[in-house]
């Protein structure tokens, strides 16, 4: 008997010790190894970004089971690393995907991250009353075939000459300050950040591009991701989405905690020393995130549609890519 009751005493904690090596810290059973993949932000962080450092510092890539490693562009863009499968997602705008998608680039724009386009002409107080008031203007420009034609469009249909706008490719680090100092007259800015600096700095005009055409209310910025990625391994593409929308919901509710986190987990520094104008900044974007929508994320397929049917119909672009070309909404929650 007593050698019986060692074999059962045995067994029970040979069992027992299985059954709790099968579980994780919270009980859980069938522990998985997380899956890894990498983000690639378009430039440095920014409230563009929020929602996706907020999902990484608040765990909610762990409870998808992801190991989520967020990195900025050193060779080459975000959009070409994405492409070339070196990262799984990746952030950029509709407006300068549009040579990827007609190259064929292996890449799809997934989410939203604002709703409407916040792009648009930034110039001195006084001087931009209507966008005919480019006229003369020295414009900062990365040159981008679209930015000019949307340009041009808007001053011709205001009643002025686009002939008449000096186009310089540079741009400032700081909109407002160069504007001030005469550097130069008027360029695109998206209003959370430039625009925002700008209202902070003192008086300026601005002029929204969804406000003078909506079919300029296109999206940006856009989360991608490898087309092998999403073919390959479509539901952790789906759980990093669910992460990066609870995310971007967290900072819709709390702007001011977000904008800490953001502040916290910018690697390079340069956002400390910065608090009150990244502040003021997330609590208008985290108001856009969603803006009018019913979910965060959404892909309107007219919307994306109708911008690059103009693009075409307005040479900014060689082929038409408005059918429903390089977007899908598959993968939202």
């Amino acid at each position: 008997m007593k050698k019986l009751f060692a074999v059962l005493l045995i067994l029970s904690l040979v069992l027992s010790f299985a059954s709790c090596a099968g579980k994780g810290e919270n009980g859980n059973t069938d522990v998985k190894e997380k899956k890894s993949l990498v983000l690639c932000l378009d430039y440095t962080p920014n409230t563009n970004h929020t929602g996706i450092f907020v999902a990484k510092e608040k765990g909610y890539f762990d409870e998808e089971g992801l190991d989520v490693k967020i990195i900025q562009p050193e060779e080459g863009t975000a959009t070409e690393l994405c492409a070339a499968g070196r990262v799984q997602l990746a952030i950029d705008f509709q407006d300068y995907l549009a040579p990827s998608f007609i190259e064929g680039l292996g890449i799809t724009a997934v989410a939203a991250i604002v709703n409407h386009n916040t792009a648009g002409i930034l110039a001195r107080d006084g001087e931009l009353e209507t966008p005919k008031g480019l006229e003369g203007d020295k414009y900062a420009t990365y040159m981008a075939p679209i930015e000019l034609a949307m340009t041009d469009y808007l001053c011709k249909k205001a009643g002025g000459d686009p002939s008449k706008i000096n186009y310089i490719q540079d741009y400032p680090t700081n909109a407002a300050e160069a504007l001030k100092n005469n550097i130069i007259d008027s360029l695109c800015i998206y209003y959370a950040w430039d625009g925002i600096n700008a209202e902070m700095t003192g008086e300026f005009d601005f002029a929204y591009y969804k406000d003078y055409d909506e079919v300029f209310d296109y999206y940006s910025p856009v989360i991608i991701a490898n087309n092998d990625f999403l073919k390959n391994d479509p539901e952790t593409a789906k759980a990093a989405l669910r992460a990066i929308k609870k995310g971007y919901e967290y900072a819709v509710e709390n702007p001011d905690e977000a904008a800490d986190i953001l502040i916290k987990s910018d690697e390079t520094g340069a956002l400390v020393g910065r608090e009150e104008f990244v502040k003021a900044s997330q609590r208008w974007i985290s108001g856009q995130y969603k803006g009018d929508g019913e979910k965060w994320g959404y892909i309107d397929p007219a919307r994306w549609n109708n911008f690059y049917k103009w693009c075409f119909e307005n040479n900014a672009i060689e082929a038409d890519i408005s059918d429903n070309v390089g977007f899908s909404n598959d993968y939202l929650s």
